[in-house]
């Protein structure tokens, strides 16, 4: 028996009653529907298509599947995905999300689905800082993350540019990677403190503005000075990357570079019967710690429906 994956142009509102809606079909959501699928749950996965890595040609630091093209690594991920019955999978992005526990609906392309419990897996959006050049080299040039993509730099030059008060962490912890140079663009102002620690890890502090990024990843500045780089690394605002946990009413928790949404340690969201995983309910970020974290998710959603709370 194949899995149902009808196109979205011969969808009809659904009846069944699935034991878990996963909104979001990228790392953390796939992991999580893996564990349901394996428990023999009638799972329904709903994906928009909008991985926060599509820019990204190499995936890097997780185990087995080092240096793969994330493309690659979430196209074998749903086809390993589909050969368990229980599993359907319908392309679109969720509009809207209802319900209480045991009693979910979301609707998507016009149809409406039920479900006991639900996932949402939904990823972040990033919000860059406004320099022209930069949102086109996002992921190619220019990082979040220096775990996934620092060795690749060769001990190269590195530029950090900063977006709050997070990236003098981000500053002081690149020089592991290569030489660097921490640009403030005008973001605030450094204490003393900050700059000590900074000059003792050996990084050069830039205090004149970004005109653009240019080439690969060569810094222009507004007095004319052109930098060049083997990379450059900023921390982007984060906020999930639809309105859904706050329609459903979850308590959404401020972090150091945005907001995400606020779960216990079984990833269940504050509203009971609503769970959370990836990117959009755990800091740091990466394609590892989103697995894990979908696992997690994932089994503990399935211990919820096996000894339900009383």
């Amino acid at each position: 028996m194949k899995p149902d994956v009808m196109k979205p142009d011969v969808m009809k509102p659904d009846v069944m009653k699935h034991d878990v809606i996963v909104v979001g079909g990228s790392y953390a959501g796939m992991a999580a529907a893996l564990q349901l699928l394996r428990a023999r749950r009638r799972v329904l996965v709903i994906d928009a298509g909008k991985r926060r890595n599509r820019s990204a040609s190499h995936s890097h630091g997780f185990l087995g599947q080092d240096g793969v093209d994330p493309a690659e690594l979430a196209r074998v991920a749903r086809a390993q995905l589909a050969a368990y019955p229980t599993l359907t999978w319908r392309d679109g992005e969720v509009e809207q999300a209802t319900g209480t526990l045991d009693d979910f609906r979301v609707t998507c392309g016009g149809a409406t689905y039920a479900a006991r419990r639900l996932l949402l897996a939904i990823g972040v959006s990033d919000r860059l800082p406004e320099i022209p050049g930069l949102p086109e080299r996002w992921g190619k040039h220019v990082f979040h993350c220096p775990y996934c993509h620092g060795y690749e730099l060769d001990q190269g030059r590195i530029g950090v540019i900063a977006t709050g008060p997070m990236s003098i962490h981000q500053a002081q912890l690149l020089p592991e990677w290569g030489d660097t140079t921490f640009f403030l663009n005008g973001t605030f102002e450094l204490d003393q403190a900050a700059r000590d620690e900074l000059t003792r890890r050996g990084v050069a502090v830039e205090t004149t503005r970004i005109a653009a990024i240019d080439g690969d990843a060569d810094v222009v500045l507004t007095d004319g000075r052109r930098m060049r780089f083997a990379g450059l690394f900023t921390a982007p605002h984060n906020e999930p990357s639809t309105p859904l946990a706050a329609q459903l009413g979850c308590e959404l928790v401020a972090t150091l570079t945005g907001v995400q949404i606020g779960t216990g340690e079984s990833k269940e969201t504050t509203v009971p019967g609503v769970f959370a995983c990836g990117d959009a309910a755990r800091m740091p970020h990466s394609v590892s710690l989103a697995v894990g974290d979908g696992a997690w998710a994932g089994a503990q959603i399935h211990r919820s429906l096996v000894w339900p709370a009383s």
